[in-house]
């Protein structure tokens, strides 16, 4: 999964009144896309539509001081006095957010004050303000594999802080503009004196299977988002859905499949959990059952498809069934189990399986 970074190692630990060093790395976002350091063949590229972009197309070859993180601009690169703040530390190496404004129409609006913030790049005009680097989405990153699964979580971590401060610039009680704690990671209101925490949202993943005893199988229900929900991931997934306000992470397992598949469900186990960045969540893997009288001509239990969450909803075998592009998610895992027939039904949890036999699955069946 995406947090599986190992030999790396990210460390979220907050240390107040750190300052950067001219070979700091900064992450820079505008929304969800990020600066990234490109050489002048990776930048036509970049340009590009997404769907044009040849796969694993390479990013500048020069190195700074920090390796790994070489994708990224360093407080020296960047233009002085800009406003910087310590995220968290990455193989030992201290990782820095700028305060940062890339407006659409900044160079056509010359004499408009921004402040402290750092304009780097008008996107809609292309026009780069730091040489040799271009913003990329980080879908886009992750879907046309621009960099390492490691480096994607990183981004995905830095995300999640970014979006937390840009959201919480003033205070939801009063209004007044919030500052930062000098003791701990939140922000603190000078005014009503609330103290704001990072966002992290409960959320499950489910994992509905059942035997079929007329074609003498076991199957898995898999899913696709409806166009209506905004989602553009075409691929199959599993029920998932946020915990809602004074409910059981099990009882919103029940409600969910209930909600979006018209099923009730059984033998309800805890697999895992993932943090994901993205949108600010942690989710909860759980396998169940579906516990239904009313059955197909196939001897599958009837589906009743919410068409405003899904666009699809079947039972399929191992054989039958195909994976998500990547292994970055919970959800493709919990798939990747049942495809390779390690789990069939709840009540083989917890599987003996360590890390190390998960990844040889990955290499399996990504090869």
């Amino acid at each position: 999964m995406i947090q599986d970074i190992a030999p790396h190692f990210l460390n979220n630990h907050f240390e107040p009144g750190k300052e950067p060093s001219p070979d700091s790395p900064v992450v820079c976002f505008n929304g969800k896309d990020v600066l990234l350091r490109y050489d002048e063949k990776a930048a036509q590229n970049a340009s590009l539509e997404p769907e044009e972009r040849p796969v694993n197309f390479a990013l500048a070859e020069s190195h700074t001081p920090v390796g790994d993180l070489h994708f990224l601009p360093t407080y020296g690169e960047i233009p002085e006095d800009t406003n910087v703040r310590f995220l968290f530390t990455y193989d030992g190496v201290d990782v820095y957010r700028a305060k940062l404004s890339v407006l659409e129409r900044a160079h056509n609006e010359p004499g408009i004050d921004y402040g402290d913030a750092l304009v780097v790049v008008n996107k809609a005009m292309n026009r780069k303000v730091m040489e040799g680097f271009l913003f990329d989405s980080i879908r886009d990153i992750r879907q046309r594999v621009i960099l390492e699964k490691n480096q994607v979580f990183l981004l995905m971590t830095a995300l999640q802080l970014n979006n937390w401060y840009v959201d919480n610039k003033y205070c939801g009680r009063c209004g007044t503009v919030t500052v930062h704690s000098p003791r701990e990671r939140a922000l603190v209101c000078p005014e009503c004196h609330r103290t704001i925490y990072p966002r992290i949202l409960p959320a499950v993943i489910v994992a509905v299977t059942q035997y079929n005893k007329q074609e003498d199988k076991h199957k898995i229900l898999l899913t696709k988002y409806s166009p209506k929900t905004g989602h553009a991931f075409p691929y199959y997934a599993l029920v998932a859905g946020f915990t809602e306000i004074g409910e059981t992470l099990e009882e919103c397992v029940q409600r969910e499949v209930m909600e979006e598949t018209g099923l009730k469900v059984k033998n309800i186990r805890y697999y895992k959990s993932q943090p994901w960045g993205v949108v600010d969540d942690l989710l909860m893997g759980f396998y169940c059952e579906a516990d239904s009288d009313e059955l197909d001509d196939k001897g599958d239990p009837v589906i009743h498809l919410d068409e405003n969450e899904l666009r699809t909803g079947v039972w399929l075998t191992p054989n039958e069934m195909t994976l998500q592009p990547d292994a970055y998610s919970l959800t493709n895992e919990m798939m990747l189990l049942f495809k390779s027939e390690n789990i069939h039904s709840p009540e083989e949890l917890p599987l003996p399986l360590e890390r190390k036999d998960i990844e040889a699955l990955e290499r399996e069946f990504y090869k």
